[in-house]
C-alpha cells in the first residue's frame, strides 16, 4: 500500500511549534542502556519508526521495554544475548550502537553490519580501530562484525575523521574497561554530548564530551545504576521547520530549540537575508521577508560546521534565491539524491565533484516527487509548501524515521497538506490516522 503526502503551494506558515526530542540522541542513550542490568527511563522519546525499530533490536536482545506519553522504560537486566541479526539492524544505522555496549558489558557481541539511509560510504574501520585498541578482537564475517575480548583496558585512541558513530561505540566500550581512554579527534556533535550526560547519570566518568578529546575513567559495573533522563531537542527537525517558516514567509514561532545547536544553520540564513528573530536561547521566530534571500556559498562540515543533514534541507530556499550559490558535500558523497526531484520541479542545480551549482529561479512547480532519504525527503516537502500548484511526495518510509506526525504539524501552522493511501490502486483524500502507522509494534510498546 503506497501513501504519499498531497501538498497545495503557496500559504504561509504561521503559529507556534514545539520540537521534538532528538531522535540520534535518543537512539544512542537507548543502546546504552544495555550496559546497566536495571531499568532506565528516557524521558522526551520522538514518536518513530527508528525508535520501533530499535526497541525491536533491544526487545531481541532480552530487554524489557515500555514506551507510553514521550517515555521510554527500559530494563536490561535479563539480556539474553550480546547477538543482534541482520533483519533488525539493517533497518537503522544507529543499531550498530549496541556493539559498543555489548562488548563493554559482556566482552563479546555478533552484531551486523548497519543499515540507514544510502547517502553514502559510511566507515567502520574507526569502529574495528577503537575497539582493537582497548584489547577486542574483531572478525567480520558473512556481514557481522564479531567481537571479543577477555577484557577490555584503557587507552588513547586517535580517529582519522571525528565519527560519531565510532566516538559512540568506543565510549560505550569504555565505560567498563579497566583504566583511562581518551579518544582523540572525536566527534563533539550536541548528541554527542548528550549521550555523555546520559551515561554520567547512570555513574560513567567521562570529561571532554562537546570537544575533540573525551576522556572515560572506567568503573565497576556495580558503580552503574539507574537514571531518568531528558532527551535534548531535535536540532534537525528545528531547522527542517525553520526553513518552511522562512521560505513560505509566515511567524512562525519555535519552541524547545537550543539555539547554539543550529547556529551553523542560522548564520548561513541570515547571511542569506532570512529574517529570524531570537526571542529566548530556547525559542525563536521566522519574520515575514519582502525580499528574495541571496545566495550564498555553503561547505558542509563536522560539527560545529555546517551539517551535512542540513544541505538538503537549505537548497530548497536557495533553489529560489537571487544569484548562484554553491554548496560543497565534504561529508557522504550521495548526499545529492534530493536534487533531480527539485530540478523536475523547476529548479536549476548541477552537481559536479559533490559541488552544487544552484541558480535561482523565480518559483517551483508542484510536480510527483519521491523521497529517497529522511533530510532529502523533508526538503521536498519544504519544497511543495512553496511551489504553484499541487505536489505529491512519495517514499515516506523515510520520512516516518525522522519525522514525528509531520503532515500533523505543518497542517497545525496552516500547510495545506494531507497523507493519502492508496486502495487497490486508487489514492483516496482520505487522511491516514497517525495511530495507523506503526500500527503493530505500537500495540506491543
Amino acid at each position: 500500500m503506497e501513501e504519499k503526502l498531497v501538498i497545495t503551494g503557496g500559504n504561509k506558515l504561521s503559529g507556534e511549534l514545539t520540537v521534538a526530542g532528538a531522535k540520534n540522541a535518543v537512539l544512542k542513550q537507548m543502546a546504552a542502556s544495555l550496559l546497566y542490568p536495571g531499568s532506565v527511563y528516557i524521558k522526551n522519546v520522538p514518536n518513530l519508526a527508528d525508535v520501533y525499530s530499535m526497541l525491536e533490536v533491544l526487545e531481541f536482545l532480552g530487554a524489557k521495554v515500555k514506551f507510553k506519553n514521550s517515555t521510554l522504560e527500559i530494563d536490561s537486566s535479563e539480556i539474553s544475548g550480546s547477538f543482534a541479526p541482520n533483519e533488525l539492524v539493517n533497518r537503522l544505522r544507529a543499531s550498530f550502537n549496541v556493539l559498543g555496549a555489548l562488548v563493554g558489558r559482556f566482552k563479546e557481541a555478533k552484531v551486523a553490519l548497519p543499515g540507514g539511509c544510502q547517502i553514502g560510504a559510511r566507515r567502520l574501520d574507526l569502529h574495528e580501530k577503537g575497539l582493537k585498541a582497548l584489547g577486542a578482537e574483531i572478525v567480520f564475517d558473512q556481514g557481522y562484525m564479531i567481537a571479543h575480548a577477555n577484557k577490555l583496558t584503557g587507552t588513547r585512541v586517535y580517529l582519522d575523521l571525528p565519527s560519531n558513530g565510532a566516538t559512540e561505540n568506543i565510549m560505550l566500550a569504555s565505560v567498563l574497561a579497566d583504566g583511562e581512554t581518551i579518544i582523540e579527534n572525536a566527534a563533539c556533535d550536541p548528541e554527542i554530548t548528550d549521550l555523555a550526560n546520559f551515561l554520567i547519570s547512570m555513574g560513567a566518568k567521562i570529561q571532554g564530551a562537546g570537544t575533540h578529546q573525551i576522556t572515560i575513567k572506567g568503573i565497576s559495573p556495580k558503580e552503574l545504576h539507574s537514571t531518568e533522563y531528558t532527551a535534548i531537542s531535535d536540532r534537525l527537525e528545528a531547522s527542517t521547520y525553520l526553513m518552511a517558516g522562512i521560505c513560505t514567509g509566515g511567524e512562525l514561532v519555535l519552541k524547545n530549540i537550543n539555539i547554539e545547536h543550529i547556529q551553523a544553520t542560522l548564520s548561513k540564513l541570515q547571511e542569506a537575508g532570512a529574517l529570524v528573530e531570537i526571542i529566548d536561547p530556547y525559542t525563536l521566530k521566522t519574520k515575514p521577508n519582502t525580499k528574495k534571500l541571496n545566495a550564498v556559498t555553503i561547505s558542509t562540515g563536522w560539527y560545529p560546521g555546517f551539517p551535512t543533514d542540513v544541505q538538503a534541507l537549505i537548497t530548497v530556499p536557495l533553489s529560489v534565491a537571487n544569484g548562484t550559490s554553491t554548496i560543497k558535500e565534504t561529508i557522504y558523497e550521495e548526499r545529492f539524491a534530493n536534487i533531480n526531484e527539485l530540478v523536475r520541479m523547476g529548479a536549476d542545480i548541477k552537481v559536479s565533484n559533490n559541488v552544487a551549482v544552484i541558480n535561482g529561479v523565480k518559483k517551483l512547480s508542484g510536480t510527483k516527487i519521491i523521497a529517497r532519504d529522511i533530510r532529502g525527503g523533508a526538503g521536498l516537502v519544504v519544497a511543495g509548501l512553496i511551489a504553484e500548484g499541487k505536489t505529491e511526495v512519495t517514499g515516506l518510509i523515510h520520512l516516518d524515521r525522522g519525522y514525528e506526525n509531520l503532515d500533523q504539524k505543518l497542517s497545525s501552522i496552516g500547510a495545506s497538506i494531507i497523507r493519502t493511501k492508496s486502495i487497490s490502486g486508487e489514492l483516496t483524500n482520505e487522511e491516514i490516522p497517525r495511530e495507523e502507522q506503526e500500527e503493530v509494534l505500537r500495540d506491543k510498546y
